[in-house]
């Protein structure tokens, strides 16, 4: 039998470029993002700058995490403790642990077999709260013009959650620049790699001015180049509280090369999903969402259900690929397990039962593809797969 011997884990290493500018801020030991001298413009400034530009923001800010990104944003467009928000029943944790960090209370909404936000559903639920924030989890985008119609006839203010798809498209609308607010990761297994970080763009100047307040600017936010003039922060900044979170200098000059990659990263990455997913293609008890021709993706992972099976099939398919070095995360573990849990095990936002959810994620296997995979690689992990799936059928 086949066996893969890479590591699922393993990233690139982070770019020469990065590197040496990495030694440059360490060299001279200004890493705080407002420790600058004379006309020097910090790393973070400019990153914050490139990324604006790269999304077609007004606005970007650079954070310390994806999460606290996400809670910025709830606490910027006007969330309080209390509020309900409306999320994705399928997510990972940091998505309702931000609302909850707010004190605000997760709502869940159903998710279909092609593991977007089941539009249906939500609008079933528009009228339970007035703000959502979308996941677009495993970088999987919805109907973005289906959703912002009745967001907006609804009233309802959306946060896109892209930490899964910066670089993604949904029609010409890059990911993040439908919502009021969109947040990005650059955590180690994201897009970007700065081990933790996180951006966050927008179009409204109130928002990025709270937001720049909120993430402890101390009074320097005019040290900000993709952020609103100072008239936007006049009657917030004796009102706004400092949540100290913000993104050193260190790893912004690691992500700054790193952005400039991203197009042909984005490339590569789909090269490696579409072998996988050729491979997968037609075997007996695998589906595989469905990508709509609207979706310019960045696959860095892929994800196939086994809709129907018995919990013990499951996971004899992933007791079997383990043990040809093949690592696949089962959303329907009873426990939460690693990076991987479900909306039932967070216990403290007193989820409601979502059982079209349940029935997807019972099924639900998922993989990641990092570059360092070769193409020839994906093709023997589907061969893998595709082998353990029959016998398990």
């Amino acid at each position: 039998m086949e066996r893969f011997t890479g590591q699922f884990t393993q990233q690139e290493p982070i770019p020469e470029e990065a590197v040496a500018a990495a030694l440059r801020v360490l060299q001279s030991g200004r890493l705080h993002r407002y420790n600058t001298l004379g006309e020097e413009v910090a790393e973070t400034a400019l990153l914050e700058e490139e990324f604006a530009a790269y999304t077609g923001a007004a606005y970007c800010l650079a954070v310390a995490s994806g999460g606290y990104a996400l809670a910025t944003a709830l606490r910027a467009v006007g969330v309080t403790p209390g509020d309900p928000v409306l999320t994705n029943a399928f997510t990972l944790a940091p998505v309702p642990g931000s609302i909850a960090a707010v004190g605000a209370r997760p709502v869940f909404v159903e998710v279909t077999q092609d593991l977007v936000i089941d539009l249906d559903d939500l609008a079933a639920k528009l009228d339970r709260a007035k703000v959502l924030m979308l996941s677009h989890m495993r970088g999987h985008i919805c109907d973005m013009d289906r959703l912002m119609a009745l967001c907006d006839a609804a009233g309802v203010t959306v946060v896109e959650d892209c930490a899964h798809t910066m670089g993604a498209h949904w029609g010409d609308v890059p990911s993040g620049r439908h919502g009021a607010v969109g947040c990005y990761s650059t955590q180690t297994y994201k897009h970007i790699n700065s081990g933790e970080g996180g951006l966050m763009v927008t179009d409204d100047p109130e928002v990025a001015a709270r937001s720049i307040l909120l993430s402890g600017s101390y009074m320097l936010y005019d040290r900000h180049r993709a952020a609103p003039g100072p008239e936007a922060f006049d009657g917030l900044r004796l009102r706004t509280p400092n949540i100290s979170g913000r993104m050193d200098n260190l790893r912004a000059a690691i992500l700054r090369p790193q952005l400039a990659r991203l197009p042909e990263q984005a490339r590569r990455w789909n090269a490696l999903y579409h072998v996988v997913a050729g491979g997968l293609q037609g075997v007996p008890g695998i589906y595989l969402p469905r990508r709509p021709q609207a979706e310019r993706y960045v696959a860095s992972s892929i994800q196939f259900l086994l809709p129907g099976w018995e919990p013990g099939a499951v996971r004899a398919v992933v007791d079997g690929c383990a043990a040809r070095g093949v690592e696949l995360k089962w959303f329907g573990r009873p426990e939460p397990h690693g990076f991987t849990s479900r909306y039932s095990s967070w216990v403290y936002a007193a989820p409601e039962a979502q059982p079209r959810t349940d029935a997807v994620l019972d099924g639900l296997l998922d993989m990641r593809l990092p570059l360092t995979f070769s193409e020839d690689d994906c093709a023997v992990i589907a061969r893998i797969v595709g082998d353990e799936v029959r016998k398990a059928a």
